[in-house]
């Protein structure tokens, strides 16, 4: 709550955009805070900075106060920047996406299928749609994981989508994933399927159309469909269902056809590989997120090759990335 307290009030910018360390005073200036709040802002600037998203240095030896500095964390929350992570953070401590979770008991307990029913009486895709402010927040932070995302996968997985010539993307929102892609790969094809009211008002490229639609009953016929953290919404038997439709659209393994999913994989506990706890953590606490809030899980190797296999799929072959997250290319 205090790092969102942080990016609505602006800080992150006000550092970035002043050239030089900021001081205590410049900041209390720059946010027009009345002096009564200045000892607070000192103690949540020193909160901050124990964090880890701001530090401190002074300009130049004549500087006789030091000023905060950004950090690579707080340079994602930078607002105006390509690789912006701000979104995600006022989404994740939304009132509407925490006040679900101080159900968990009731859910548990066989109080709706989600906690968001539990809590709202309709299910967190109802509440985004209904709540347009909340629903541009998700879509915005979404985009932003895009971008920061696909720098990466462009960087160390790229040749997923060499030798394509068409692609649809199924629920990829406003396009940022897409046109990461496109930018690499300019003679790809790309389409789009997403639900009517998130797509609406998007007009497309050359090289990007959008499309209106329901993913359990059809996707665009393309040489290669891609989810990015799609399948980790949904339960067992709806992935099975979205992974059909799938393979209906993708011609064979032998003239390109494939689905290229781009989510967590969980890994197993291993005490000797202590620099992969903190992703594993990460791994299982957005499980944990999805079994609450959507009905969805993440999913370990062999709860892959399940759904892929019932699914009718063949063979597959897993990338791991920096991240939490892999590439899986799923062949029919």
């Amino acid at each position: 709550m205090f790092l969102k307290c942080v990016i609505q009030l602006g800080i992150p910018d006000i550092i970035h955009n002043h050239g030089k360390p900021v001081t205590l005073s410049d900041l209390a200036d720059a946010l027009s805070l009345p002096p009564t709040k200045r000892d607070s802002l000192n103690r949540l600037m020193r909160f901050m900075i124990h964090s880890g998203f701001f530090s401190t240095k002074r300009h130049d030896e004549n500087q006789d106060e030091e000023g905060y500095v950004l950090t690579p964390a707080s340079r994602l929350l930078v607002k105006d920047s390509a690789n912006t992570m701000s979104s995600s953070v006022l989404l994740v401590v939304d009132p509407l996406f925490v006040t679900p979770l101080h159900f968990l008991s009731a859910w548990f307990q066989g109080s709706g299928e989600t906690t968001c029913e539990a809590a709202h009486g309709m299910s967190v895709w109802d509440v985004f749609e209904q709540n347009h402010e909340f629903g541009k927040t998700f879509n915005d932070a979404m985009a932003n994981d895009s971008r920061l995302l696909m720098n990466v996968i462009m960087n160390e997985g790229q040749r997923v989508f060499e030798n394509l010539k068409s692609l649809v993307d199924v629920g990829g929102g406003t396009g940022a994933t897409t046109q990461a892609i496109v930018d690499v790969f300019p003679h790809l094809k790309c389409m789009v399927l997403e639900l009517p009211h998130v797509v609406s008002s998007l007009s497309g490229t050359d090289n990007i159309v959008f499309f209106g639609g329901d993913m359990f009953k059809s996707i665009p016929h393309a040489d290669a469909v891609l989810m990015k953290f799609i399948l980790h919404d949904w339960g067992d038997s709806d992935c099975v269902k979205i992974l059909k439709r799938c393979r209906e659209a993708i011609p064979s393994r032998e003239e390109g056809g494939k689905v290229i999913i781009i989510d967590a994989v969980i890994e197993e506990e291993d005490d000797s590989k202590q620099d992969r706890k903190s992703i594993t953590e990460t791994q299982l606490l957005f499980d944990m997120m999805m079994m609450a809030l959507v009905g969805g899980k993440e999913r370990s190797e062999k709860e892959w090759e399940k759904l892929f296999l019932e699914a009718g799929f063949c063979d597959y072959k897993i990338t791991r990335v920096s991240g939490f997250r892999s590439l899986i290319e799923v062949y029919p």
